[in-house]
């Protein structure tokens, strides 16, 4: 078995459709793959549907975005196999997408307004099976436009990081309300990538409020990652998952499949699958 856990698509900020990743992912030899896009559960039937086509299982999934207002830190938690429809989840996560398309639409304005010759209606058409305008999509256009030959390029940080004329990040989801809404649509709760984001100090308290598992195997992590979530994960019980954090053209150059979940944790979300 081979099972990618964390896959992007164009229904988020990835570059791929959802019949093309799906083709990627059987000519990968990916036996389970679940889609997560940010902060939507657009396409997920359909995704199911072409990987019964493709001989594929395809987990439902999402990726929240949320924020530890503690901490003051960003947390990413996935979501799997909860309800299609996802009740809880979209009520919680349909203001982060009207946030997010708002600030990209001011994004779009203010390079405008300092002389970036961009076209919006290019952008719109690049993010035009996206719920939203993203970052990704407007870099796609300044390469176009010949600004730089990179989405991560030195012109990425210049103008959306700290101090650019882009940056500023909208508000995101208390990470214990996405914790909570996972589990209400009868989903598995997962902190992604702890060790990209640093969010180990919170993990005590989710799991009281229902975290099922931690992402364990992912580009970012360092040994020293790994086996300090394989002792929460002792601690704790949880579930532990991986995968490539696939965004295709607007990511790392990880594959689908390159990075996976470890086997014997596969079958737990294969079984609710089939329910």
């Amino acid at each position: 078995m081979r099972a990618d856990f964390h896959v992007h698509t164009d229904i988020s900020d990835g570059s791929l459709g959802l019949r093309e990743t799906i083709q990627v992912a059987k000519e990968n030899e990916v036996t389970h793959m679940a889609i997560t896009n940010h902060d939507t559960v657009k396409g997920l039937k359909e995704a199911i549907k072409e990987g019964d086509r493709k001989g594929i299982i395809i987990i439902p999934g999402i990726e929240i975005s949320a924020y530890d207002f503690v901490n003051k830190k960003k947390v990413h938690i996935l979501g799997y196999n909860f309800e299609l429809e996802g009740k809880n989840i979209r009520k919680l996560c349909d203001p982060i997408l009207e946030r997010r398309n708002e600030n990209s639409i001011r994004q779009i304005d203010i390079l405008k307004i300092n002389g970036y010759k961009i076209n919006t209606q290019n952008i719109l058409r690049k993010s035009v099976n996206s719920e939203v305008i993203y970052k990704q999509h407007i870099m796609a256009e300044l390469i176009e436009k010949g600004y730089t030959d990179e989405i991560y390029s030195d012109l990425y940080k210049k103008l959306f990081k700290k101090g650019g004329i882009c940056s500023g990040d909208i508000e995101y989801v208390d990470v214990f309300e996405a914790v909570k809404a996972i589990k209400a649509d009868n989903g598995i709760a997962v902190l992604a990538h702890p060790g990209q984001l640093d969010s180990y100090g919170i993990i005590d308290e989710l799991v009281a409020q229902g975290l099922d598992g931690i992402e364990l195997n992912h580009m970012d992590h360092t040994e020293e990652d790994v086996t300090k979530i394989k002792e929460y994960s002792d601690k704790y019980g949880l579930i532990l998952t991986g995968g490539s954090d696939f965004h295709g053209e607007y990511g790392s150059s990880i594959k689908i499949g390159e990075i996976t979940a470890p086997n014997e944790y596969i079958s737990i979300f294969y079984k609710d699958a089939e329910k």
